[in-house]
This record gives C-alpha cells, sequence and structure tokens, in this order.
C-alpha cells in the first residue's frame, strides 16, 4: 500500500523518493534471536456476566472457556464464576489468576480446569485487571478500549501451539549507569518501560542489576531511546544500522535529484496511518519505516540533518500508550532545546500528530544545513556529539555553554574541594570514566563529554563534595579535555619521603583513627603518614625492640 502511493508521484521530488526508497537496501535480521511461547487454548474471559457469556458464544473453538464475572449477575454458561476481586499476572501460556471471595484467595485456573494457570486472558472490566500501558501477549484488555473486541475474537482462537517472538533488545551490562559497587544511579530505561519488562532487581550488598523480562517485552522501544549509554538497545536491527540506513536513503534521494528531503519515521504496525500521513504531505517527505517509533534515538535523528535531511518528524498518535508519548516528548524536546541553541528553528525536529492532520498542514522546514557527513562512527553518544558538532559549525552557537532542563544526560561535574579527601569513590563507580585519575599524582579529572549525569558520583561521595549541573558545553575542545577538579600536594612518607597518597587522606584518617584502641600512641598514629613498605618495616622494627607490641597487630 505504501509502496502504490510513492509509486503515484509525478513531480521530480516525488520520483526521486521513489528511487531512494527502491535503492536502499532494506532493513533486517537475518537470524534474530526468540523466545518461546506455549499455549494450550485454555481461555479466562472475565467481566460483567452479560457480556462475558456473549463473547463466549463466537469463541467456541478454544480447547477450554472460563467465564469470571465480576458483577455477581446470574448467568447460565456451566463454567461461570464469580469474584469479589480478581489478580491477573503473566503472559501468553502462564496467566495465573488469583480471586478473592469472603476473604478466601484461591487460583481460578486449579479450581476451574486442574491447571496452574491459563493460557489466554480476555478482559472486558472497564478497570483492567492488568495495569500494563502495552499488553502482554496472549492479554486483551478490550474493556478500556484497545484493541477492539472484534480484533481479540479475530485472533484468540489463532493462539494454540508454540510460538517465538523476537528479543528485541541486548543489554549491556559494562555500559550500564544503572549501579556499581551497591549504589544506585541512572533508572531512565525502568522509567521508560510501558509494558512491566524492565525491573531493578538485587539490594545494596549484592548489587543492584537491570533485568529484561524477554516474555513480557513488547518491543517498543522507550528504553533505548532513554538510555544515554547505548547499554541496552534495539536489536532488530541495531541502531547504527539504522542510521546508516536513513543516512544511505538521503544521499540515493539526492543522487537522483531530490530536494530538500524531510524524513518521516514511521511504524510498521500502523501502514494505513502512514499513508494517510503522506497523501496530506508534499512529495519530498521520504518515509522511513521502523519497528516502532521510539526505537531509534537521538543520535539518528542529528544524523538525518547533517546528511542532508531538512527536518525530522514523527508519524505518531495522541492514541499511543502514555508513557511512550511522554519518552518521545522528553526526547524531541531535549533536541529542540540544542536546535534553539544554535538559532536553529526548532521544529527541524518534531512529531507529527496524525490527528492534526485534520486540522491543517505541519510546519515543514526547508533550511538546508549543506552537510553530508556519510555514516558516523563510534557510539551512541560520539555520533550525536560529530552531527553536534558539525552543525556548530556551521550555525554559531548562541552561547558556549547553556543550562539544560533536569534529567538531561549532558552536563558537568563540580568538586567543592576544601573537603574532597581524593578517596575516588567517585572515579570507581563512574561508569564512562568521565571521572578519572591518572594514577601518577592526587587528582581528580572529568571529562564533561562522557558524562551522563547519572548521579552515581554524587550517591557515593562520602563527603558529599560533588554537585551535578545539567547543561550543554559547544565548545569542543573544553568538552573532550580532561580538566583538573580536584589536586592537592602529595603527602610524603615521613620515612622516605616518598610521595605515595593525597594528603587530606592521611590528616582525615589520623583524625578519624586518634583514640581508637589500635591507635592508641603516637607511633601506630605516625604509621598512617608512612608508605605502605615503610609501614611494615616500622612495625617490624618496633616489635624487635619490644617483643610484647607483638600482641597489638
Amino acid at each position: 500500500m505504501l509502496k502504490q502511493l510513492l509509486e503515484q508521484a509525478t513531480t521530480a521530488n516525488g520520483k526521486a523518493r521513489l528511487y531512494a526508497f527502491d535503492n536502499t537496501v532494506e532493513l533486517t535480521n537475518l537470524i534474530p534471536p526468540t523466545v518461546s511461547y506455549e499455549s494450550g487454548g485454555n481461555t479466562l474471559i472475565v467481566g460483567p456476566t452479560t457480556i462475558i457469556e456473549s463473547a463466549a458464544q463466537q469463541l467456541s473453538q478454544m480447547k477450554s472457556l472460563t467465564l469470571l464475572s465480576t458483577d455477581g449477575e446470574k448467568g447460565t454458561h456451566s463454567q461461570l464464576y464469580y469474584a469479589n476481586s480478581v489478580e491477573v499476572m503473566g503472559f501468553l501460556g502462564t496467566f495465573e489468576v488469583i480471586i478473592e471471595n469472603n476473604l478466601l484467595r484461591s487460583n481460578l485456573a486449579e479450581v476451574a480446569i486442574g491447571h496452574d494457570c491459563f493460557d489466554v486472558v480476555l478482559d472486558l472490566c472497564l478497570n483492567s485487571c492488568m495495569n500494563e500501558e502495552v499488553p502482554v501477549p496472549g492479554y486483551y484488555p478490550v474493556g478500556r478500549g484497545y484493541p477492539k473486541l472484534a480484533d481479540a475474537l479475530e485472533e484468540i482462537p489463532t493462539l494454540m501451539g508454540t510460538f517465538d517472538k523476537p528479543k528485541f533488545f541486548r543489554l549491556d551490562t559494562d555500559l550500564c549507569a544503572h549501579s556499581s559497587r551497591g549504589v544506585k544511579g541512572c533508572e531512565r530505561c525502568v522509567d521508560a518501560c510501558p509494558a512491566g519488562a524492565l525491573t531493578s532487581q538485587g539490594d545494596d550488598k549484592s548489587g543492584h542489576h537491570i533485568e529484561i523480562n524477554p516474555y513480557l517485552c513488547q518491543g517498543v522501544g522507550t528504553c533505548a531511546t532513554a538510555c544515554p549509554t547505548e547499554a541496552i538497545h534495539y536489536a532488530l536491527p541495531n541502531p547504527e544500522d539504522t542510521q546508516k540506513f536513513i543516512e544511505r536513503t538521503l544521499a540515493n534521494y539526492e543522487k537522483a535529484g531530490g530536494q530538500d528531503p524531510i524524513v518521516l519515521i514511521c511504524s510498521s504496525r500502523h501502514e494505513s496511518y502512514n499513508v494517510m500521513a503522506l497523501r496530506a504531505l508534499p512529495d519530498n517527505v521520504i518515509p522511513i519505516v521502523v519497528e516502532e517509533l521510539p526505537s531509534i534515538g537521538i543520535d539518528t535523528w542529528f544524523a538525518a540533518l547533517v546528511n542532508g535531511a531538512t527536518q525530522v518528524l514523527f508519524a505518531a498518535s495522541r492514541f499511543m500508550p502514555p508513557t511512550i508519548i511522554r519518552i518521545l516528548n522528553n526526547e524531541v524536546s531535549m533536541a529542540q532545546e540544542l536546535l534553539s541553541q544554535l538559532g536553529i528553528q526548532k521544529e527541524c525536529i518534531d512529531i507529527l500528530y496524525l490527528e492534526s492532520l485534520r486540522e491543517g498542514p505541519p510546519t515543514l522546514c526547508t533550511d538546508s544545513f549543506d552537510l553530508a557527513l556519510g555514516d558516523l562512527e563510534g557510539n551512541k553518544r560520539q555520533r550525536l556529539f560529530t552531527a553536534l558538532d558539525a552543525l556548530a559549525i556551521s550555525r554559531i552557537p548562541v552561547e558556549n555553554v547553556v543550562e539544560l532542563s533536569a534529567n538531561a544526560p549532558y552536563g558537568s561535574v563540580e568538586c567543592e574541594s576544601k573537603d574532597c579527601t581524593l578517596c575516588m569513590s567517585c572515579v570507581a563507580v563512574c561508569p564512562t570514566r568521565a571521572l578519572h585519575t591518572d594514577g601518577q599524582s592526587p587528582s581528580l579529572k572529568f571529562v564533561e563529554q562522557d558524562c551522563i549525569q547519572c548521579g552515581l558520583c554524587e550517591k557515593a561521595c562520602p563527603e558529599n563534595v560533588l554537585t551535578l549541573t545539567p547543561r550543554f558545553n559547544w565548545d569542543k575542545e573544553s568538552r573532550q579535555k580532561a580538566t583538573i577538579i580536584h589536586q592537592e600536594k602529595a603527602a610524603e612518607c615521613t620515612r622516605c619521603h616518598k610521595p605515595f597518597a593525597p594528603q587530606s587522606m592521611i590528616d582525615m584518617l589520623q583524625s578519624k583513627l586518634r583514640g581508637h584502641s589500635h591507635f592508641d600512641n603516637e607511633a601506630a598514629i605516625g604509621r598512617i603518614a608512612m608508605c605502605e613498605d615503610c609501614r611494615v618495616i616500622d612495625m617490624f622494627e618496633s616489635m624487635a625492640k619490644d617483643p610484647t607490641n607483638q600482641l597489638k597487630y
């Protein structure tokens, strides 16, 4: 349907668009990893009695039908049960349904069909039994309006057998800024998941980690868009391949003589809506079809702008789940903030709500940036900064350093030097090495471009001397340079005079340990100011002079 529409265009831009569409290698994964579901067709229908009995008549082909009334009205179905409250957990083939009557809780599947769980749940309650914005496979919350009952009744009979679903995401724990050494930091991905598939597991002792339940994950992509390090990224296809696909599509459009290309990111699930949008837009709008709108992030949007696109739009709907709209809006707002700092029209990256097309055409940008950088290399942040620096050369920023809104993954770290002991707790937890030490001198160094404002360093600092400031630094040299944010003279060993530790740390340890039973004399306190070799030598010399000293060590 989309291809047929593109073939109808007779303008020069329309023909160039078709050429780009036909001649750019399609995005596919040859052998995507999958997870499997097993469903025997044991189906539960929950809701008001009259409605669920009517629906049951249209699902007679299922292996078993159990009806659960939530209004207490009498019915005629042989497998009709009642409950004061209902809890549903699981996914296709594993739905555990706990009901309560007169304070007595029971597993409905065990009572009704002699199994631990149901395979499919059709929920006709106005207030759904499961609250995830994106329903898990096998669960149909028709009562809350989506999907439609007719669509659910058509699909449910097909859910008997074994089904494979792609694992949409990859998680690289080495890049994850969620936790380190028992300290919790970034939780952007957990906050961005509308399907309840992402959780923080563990505790302060064993450590925390992000866990993805592949059976609940629906591949929406908001987690990948929100992740600043690319620790979690879309895998169907991977984000770098998507970015290159867009770059080559733009190159082919230009090769065929097209002008002022506008990239329209479309979801493959809604082809009819995509066609409707394109009918209302000019022929220089090029559709880029992806699995989900948020599956590609801000780096890809700016990569399109520095490879010929005059605008990047998202074909969205106001009826999308609230979390998807919130995350997409947050990321687009961040992109627009960066564009504004360069004096570029903020609508160059924008959301096109399909419902708004009825009110009139959207704001379209035709401002060319005269850039064609080609494939951008490196990780997500490196590709983004390459694009932003290219734009900054052609469009001088309004200010070199501009504060950003809270939770922005760009910014600086300041240190209150008078209280810092250079214990390096912050360095130990930093996931990107934005904070580091050279190992040669008592100093704390910082690279602003690598800081994702995860907060791990701030929480790990025992002296509370670190402060995070979300901002963007357009001065490439200072942003990439390792700057010293705290430095002090090294303490010299009192025996061999070798520098071995920050003086403030030695002073702090002597102050805190003075009076401790193991440090009740000046000799013991004095050893803290010695290097590790001299400390051992001094201890053995002391024991040789007075063997009773062995009782103290």
